[in-house]
Formats: C-alpha cells, sequence, structure tokens
C-alpha cells in the first residue's frame, strides 16, 4: 500500500514538474510600447546610455563584419571560383541583405532594450526557442572571440616583426601559439590584448565606440587605397574565363563567403544605446552592409585582375598579389589594415556578448549579477568581465581553430529565427483572435508553414551537398513555395509604423529557405554540436531557467537616459 502511494506520489510530482516545464517554456514576452525616447532600467538603479549616433552604428557593423576575411578569404574562396568570387560575394551579399531588412525591421520595432535575436524570439514565439537562441548564438561568439584573438595576436607579431631588431626573435608561442597536443596550444599575447579590449569596454560604450571608430576608418581607408592602387595592376585578360569552373562553385563559394559579412546584427544589439534608434538602427544595418559589400566587390576585382586565380597565396593572398607587382609598401599597408580590422571585429563581438548576457539577466534566465550595470560608466560590467574571461581562457590554452568547422551554426539559425520573428509579430494580433479550425489555430498553421520552409531549406541543402538528381531539388522547392503560398494568402498582415520589411511574408521566407541551406552545407559536427547543445540548453532551462525567469519583471523600469552632453543641451 505504502509504496503505492510512494509510485503516485513520485507520478504527481513527475507530471507537477512537466506541465510547469511546459507552461513556462511557452510563456513569451509583451511587445515593448512603441515609444522611441524609452530605455530599461535595471534594479541596480543605472541604466545604459544613449551614446550612438548613425555615424557610430554604421561603423559598429562594418568593424563587426571588415575583418581579415578581407584579407584572406577573397583570394581562398577564388582559387576555387577564379573571378567569379566577385558573383559569390554578391550573392552572399544579396542574401544577407534580405536578412538585414527583417533585422532593421524588428530593430525599428524593439528600440528601447537589448537582446537582438534572443529578444525578438522571447516575444514572438516563446521564452524556451529564446534561450536555445541565445545559446547557439553565444557558442559561435564565444569560439569566434578567441578564434579572432588569436588570429589578431598572430598579426601583430607579424607587424612588430617589420622592426629588424625584432625579426624573428620573437618566441613562436607568444603571438602565433605553441602546440602541447590537438587541443591545447599556449598563446600568450592573444589574453592581453584581450584584457585590453575588456577594459576598454568597461570604461563605456563612448570611448569603445571611439576605438571602434578609429580602427574602422583606418581599415576602411587602407582597403580603398588597396582597390585603387591594385587597380592600376589590373590585367583584365585575367578575367577571363570569369567562372573557369562552373556556375557551381560560385554558388558554393558564396555559401562560404556569407559569413564573412555577418555583423549587421551587432548594431541591432546596440538599441538600447541608440540616440534615436527606431530611425538611426535600420540605416546603420542596411548601411553598414552595402559598404562592406562594394569593398568586397572591389577587392575581389582586384586581386583577381592582378594575378591569375591559380597563382594565388593561401595565407595571405592579397598581400602577396602584391608583392608579386612590386608594391611591397601595400603589403606592409595590408597587415596594418588586417590588425585594424581584427581589433575592431573583436571589440563589437565583445560587446554584443556582454549585451546578450544583460538582457538574459534581466529576465532571470540567468542569475542577477549578468544584470547589473555600472551606476557611473553604464557598462554591464559584470556580464563583460565575464565574456572577457571566458574568451581569455579559450584563446590563451586552446587551439580554438580546431572548433572552427563547428561556427555559424549560431549565426544561421539566430538569422531563421529573426526572419520567423517577422512573419509571427506581423500576423499574430490578427490571428490570435480568429478563431480555431477543427484541429489548429490559424498562428499554428502559420508556424508549421514556417518549420515546412526550414525543413525544405535543409533538405534542398543535403540533396545538393550530396549531388542528388535536380528532380529532387525541385519537389522539395514546389513544398516550400507551397508552404510560403499559404502563408500569403491565409493569414493578414499588419502595417507597421516606422521601417517595414518590404514582402512580407515572401521575403522572411526566402530567408529561412537560404539560411537553412546554408545551414546543410556545414560540416557534420556543426550538426552534432547544435544537437547537443540543444539539450544541454534545454537541460538548464529545465532545472534553473524556468523557475527563475519572469518576462514581465517586477524591478524593471522604463527610463530614458540621455547622453552627458545632451542632457547640458
Amino acid at each position: 500500500m505504502k509504496r503505492n502511494e510512494d509510485f503516485s506520489s513520485s507520478t504527481s510530482s513527475s507530471t507537477s514538474f512537466l506541465a510547469h516545464f511546459w507552461s513556462s517554456a511557452l510563456r513569451a514576452k509583451p511587445l515593448p510600447a512603441p515609444s522611441a525616447d524609452t530605455s530599461v532600467r535595471t534594479n541596480s538603479g543605472d541604466g545604459l546610455v544613449r551614446r550612438l549616433g548613425l555615424l557610430d552604428l554604421v561603423l559598429l557593423g562594418i568593424g563587426a563584419s571588415i575583418g581579415a576575411g578581407i584579407f584572406v578569404v577573397t583570394g581562398t574562396v577564388a582559387r576555387d571560383t577564379g573571378p567569379g568570387v566577385t558573383i559569390s560575394f554578391i550573392i552572399a551579399g544579396a542574401s544577407c541583405v534580405l536578412n538585414a531588412l527583417c533585422y532593421a525591421e524588428l530593430a525599428s520595432r524593439f528600440p528601447a532594450v537589448v537582446g537582438g535575436a534572443y529578444l525578438y524570439a522571447y516575444s514572438a514565439f516563446n521564452e524556451l526557442t529564446a534561450f536555445l537562441v541565445f545559446a547557439q548564438l553565444m557558442l559561435d561568439y564565444h569560439i569566434g572571440a578567441a578564434s579572432i584573438a588569436r588570429s589578431l595576436a598572430g598579426y601583430v607579431v607579424s607587424v612588430l616583426e617589420l622592426i629588424p631588431a625584432l625579426k624573428d626573435n620573437i618566441p613562436h608561442w607568444v603571438g602565433h601559439g605553441e602546440d602541447i597536443s590537438g587541443v591545447l596550444s599556449i598563446n600568450a599575447l592573444a589574453p592581453i590584448l584581450l584584457i585590453l579590449l575588456t577594459v576598454v569596454l568597461c570604461r563605456g560604450v563612448g570611448e569603445s565606440s571611439i576605438v571602434n571608430s578609429i580602427m574602422t576608418v583606418t581599415k576602411v581607408v587602407i582597403v580603398i587605397f588597396v582597390i585603387i592602387a591594385g587597380a592600376f595592376k589590373v590585367d583584365v585578360s585575367n578575367w577571363s574565363p570569369f567562372v573557369p569552373h562552373g556556375f557551381q562553385t560560385v554558388l558554393t563559394g558564396a555559401t562560404v563567403v556569407f559569413f564573412a559579412y555577418v555583423g549587421f546584427d551587432a548594431v541591432a544589439n546596440s538599441a538600447e544605446e541608440s540616440k534615436r534608434p527606431q530611425r538611426d538602427l535600420p540605416l546603420g544595418i542596411m548601411g553598414s552592409l552595402f559598404i562592406c559589400i562594394a569593398l568586397y566587390v572591389g577587392v575581389c576585382l582586384v586581386i583577381t585582375g592582378m594575378v591569375p586565380y591559380q597563382f594565388l597565396g593561401e595565407d595571405a593572398p592579397l598581400a602577396e598579389a602584391f608583392k608579386s607587382k612590386g608594391l611591397k609598401y601595400v603589403a606592409v599597408l595590408i597587415s596594418i589594415g588586417a590588425v585594424a580590422g581584427l581589433t575592431t571585429t573583436l571589440l563589437v563581438g565583445l560587446y554584443v556578448q556582454s549585451r546578450l548576457y544583460l538582457g538574459l539577466g534581466r529576465d532571470g534566465l540567468l542569475p542577477s549579477i549578468f544584470s547589473r550595470v555600472h551606476p557611473r560608466r553604464h557598462t554591464p560590467i559584470h556580464s563583460q568581465i565575464w565574456v572577457g574571461i571566458v574568451a581569455l581562457i579559450l584563446a590563451g590554452l586552446f587551439n580554438v581553430h580546431v572548433l572552427s568547422h563547428i561556427l555559424s551554426v549560431g549565426s544561421l539559425t539566430g538569422y531563421s529565427v529573426v526572419s520567423a520573428c517577422v512573419i509571427s509579430l506581423r500576423w499574430k494580433d490578427k490571428t490570435t483572435s480568429q478563431a480555431y479550425t477543427r484541429f489548429l489555430s490559424k498562428r499554428g498553421e502559420g508556424i508549421i508553414c514556417i518549420v515546412i520552409i526550414a525543413c525544405c531549406g535543409f533538405a534542398a541543402g543535403v540533396l545538393y551537398r550530396f549531388g542528388a538528381s535536380f528532380i529532387f531539388l525541385i519537389v522539395v522547392a514546389i513544398i516550400a513555395i507551397l508552404s510560403a503560398s499559404a502563408l500569403h494568402f491565409r493569414h493578414v498582415y499588419t502595417d507597421l509604423p516606422g521601417f517595414s520589411c518590404p514582402g512580407v511574408p515572401i521575403v522572411p521566407a526566402v530567408c529561412i529557405f537560404v539560411n537553412i541551406f546554408l545551414f546543410a552545407q556545414l560540416h557534420y559536427e556543426a550538426w552534432v554540436r547544435f544537437v547537443v547543445l540543444s539539450i544541454i540548453t534545454v537541460a538548464i532551462y529545465a532545472f534553473y531557467g524556468q523557475y527563475h525567469a519572469n518576462p514581465v519583471s517586477s524591478d524593471t523600469s522604463i527610463i530614458y537616459h540621455r547622453a552627458p552632453a545632451e542632457e547640458a543641451q
């Protein structure tokens, strides 16, 4: 009898746990009031301060996107695609423009608070989806920051070795890394650089914005100079044939260079520190992206015109191209530009991470220490230090390049969810009040269509990757088109004040399909990482997040902080 009572009690406890988990996981964050002049103040009594203007946001987006990739990736991809690498960058850029349109709408709609893709998913879908998006993005950011720090250390050493007294006298473990085993690798300079950048970020967004602006302007000027100098050495015969290995190599190249554009989401994550977020965030996102596209296309045309694509180097193709033309001084400028590019990419990456932790700390999904903002510096100093420590450990002790093939999962996942959020938030208010069909609501029907589009994108990517018959690709594409058509004809979409993504739901549906198509091109270990991290994240949420999260926190008030200069005015 007692055993039956214990069994009944255990069953009841399990049922209660699952019921609480399910109800918590499906909670959504209320949409913020449509006001441009608001920001969030945490229980520390102080909030982030609005210091960033439109130019700051544009430079932030460029700083996040243009790194050493413009000096390396352009050449390495050109070895496989030929001069057609220019088309690869245009295709990838066009895809990113569609994603940026979705980001721009949501950044305009959520101008008051930090969070980016996490915040959008929390409002459009539910708490668990938002937490999963955060986890996937954060692992990308952590590994990416450590990898960039090690690359930056290597470039800094290369620049220092331009001094004759230091050439070949700097130990390998200082900047380039000394491998101990397959995973462990000692690098002394990378942690020092991370400490310096973390200190800059802790001092305030104004100081970090100044550093980012100076470094970004420096590298953009160098890139423009490189394009102009190289244009005089172009031999147009090197552009023929323009696509020597077929258009499929161009598409494959587009999947690789797609990641050279990621970074415009950093602008969306600066919402709470923008002076005029509803106007400037969309302009900052789109403006920085178009500038990046122009710079990449210019470099591609120059590098493939100067040297036949077959002879481009692998490690530093742009620098080697100029050396082969006798322009060694330009190669030195390229090294300096790479240092500036990596510095801004790393600085913005650390900045974005701390703001994401700040958002989760405020919502209770992480300990409250992450929600604290320094009362004088107006920076999430605890989150910033935590981000710096994680990057410092990874960069100083581990060969993070071994983990590079599991990167980009978070970016593609986040971009896909953001596109889905645009669709959901446009018809959310008008469909929730409609009557249910026999089996599911209009909203449920829409979410199923979105999931089908994503599944079709993955199926198309797998079929393309393994060379399946073109007929199967057509079938998958037709299913995706029918699902997008159902989204278009079965729902009513609201018109929003401010910036609106055009072509909803078709444009976001195309974004989802393309992003998941690219996801399928990643290494299979990236798929494993996605599944394993998702399981771990659900477990963390089950045992911590569901009991502490509060979408409508009582200790959060709405307040507008002006920069000191504005207050004086």
